[in-house]
């Protein structure tokens, strides 16, 4: 069914004329960092997985999503807090104030996983236009190596302050999860989202099997945004490219995952991106680019990315290596705007994902930004 978050609507599927040459976004300071204690309890769950976060500029109420897929418990969201002294900056705290579990339209938890239907949590977003959230789901699907998992649709969701299904957006032909060599990739559904007063945007996180391969140590690979207007039509799709692997796994043979884990609205047509890659025997390495859709090319309708003619994907520029900031750096998957400073300066906010494991952290990192808005 269509989803209708807000009254207004974007006028055609175009990202904005260019305007006036913008700031680029720079961090200027880092702020501090929160971090929330390994399987810590709150409201009768356990809290870890926070794969994503937003804030309601009006009340300053934070919202974070878990992936937790029915390990600990049902698929849910927490409210919270983040404190700043926004005259000098200082990041003070992270608190939780309530938990809220995800549920369908006729009000029951989403499956576990393993089971049809179930949730993969990714990305949450205020919208500020309609009061409700929206969040990201990005699916799951079999694979050679998982061959009994069942198919369950990435998605794009609205909801209301209690975490209840109001509406989904109609998901791109090209962006459904299949059982074949077909659309995107396991792990590779919708994990990036972010709302704007005119469009839903939600990125995928890494390469369709029509549009190549996954990134190498040698080779780069190409993704998909999806803008939505605010009448639930699916307008534009652009190619985003993904950097290579910063390094070959080792041994050679061994894993890695790399994409795009957040995105984050400065305008209709700029946005940032948390480039996050897992390489075994390397740990993460994670990159804080900015993007612009401006001069890309509507991809729509192309079945293939690889076949079929070229195409301008979006631009992107480096703003900071988070890689080797703070290291050993973490599995870094939601990013918001906090509160504006005193000096006009915003904040921004970068958190992890700690996968429920003593070997990794649940922190919030703050930095103040300038060319924000």
């Amino acid at each position: 069914m269509g989803i209708a978050l807000a009254c207004a609507m974007v006028a055609g599927s175009a990202p904005p004329a260019a305007a006036a040459p913008r700031e680029p976004v720079r961090l200027t300071r880092f702020l501090g960092e929160q971090r929330i204690p390994h399987l810590a309890t709150f409201g009768g769950t356990t809290v870890g997985g926070l794969s994503g976060f937003d804030r309601d500029p009006r009340t300053g109420l934070w919202y974070f999503i878990s992936d937790d897929r029915w390990r600990y418990q049902p698929a849910r969201f927490y409210t919270g807090r983040m404190a700043f002294d926004t005259r000098s900056g200082t990041f003070l705290g992270v608190r939780l104030s309530g938990v809220r579990t995800l549920t369908r339209a006729d009000g029951s938890p989403y499956p576990a996983y393993g089971k049809a239907g179930a949730a993969d949590p990714e990305s949450i977003r205020f919208d500020r236009w309609s009061r409700r959230l929206v969040w990201g789901d990005e699916g799951d699907r079999p694979e050679p190596s998982n061959p009994n998992i069942p198919l369950s649709p990435s998605a794009v969701r609205g909801m209301n302050l209690e975490g209840r299904q109001l509406s989904e957006l109609p998901v791109p032909a090209n962006l459904r999860l299949t059982t074949g060599e077909r659309g995107p990739r396991r792990n590779f559904g919708f994990e990036g989202l972010a709302v704007t007063e005119h469009a839903i945007t939600a990125m995928t996180e890494g390469p369709r099997y029509e549009d190549g391969p996954v990134p190498t140590a040698t080779r780069g690979a190409v993704t998909r945004l999806t803008v939505w207007d605010r009448r639930g039509a699916a307008r534009a799709q652009y190619a985003y490219p993904i950097d290579a692997l910063a390094a070959p796994p080792n041994p050679p043979t061994g894993q890695s995952d790399s994409g795009v884990s957040e995105i984050l609205p400065i305008s209709d047509s700029r946005f940032l991106s948390l480039e996050r890659s897992w390489i075994q025997g390397v740990g993460y390495r994670v990159k804080l680019y900015e993007f612009d859709l401006r001069g890309a090319t509507n991809v729509l309708n192309r079945s293939s990315l690889r076949q079929g003619g070229t195409y301008r994907p979006v631009t992107k520029r480096l703003v900071r290596d988070l890689g080797a900031f703070r290291p050993p750096v973490q599995n870094l998957e939601g990013m918001a705007w906090g509160p504006r400073l005193a000096n006009g300066e915003c904040t921004l906010v970068i958190g992890s994902d700690d996968n429920f494991s003593a070997e990794e952290a649940t922190l919030f990192m703050a930095f103040s930004v300038r060319g924000c808005r």
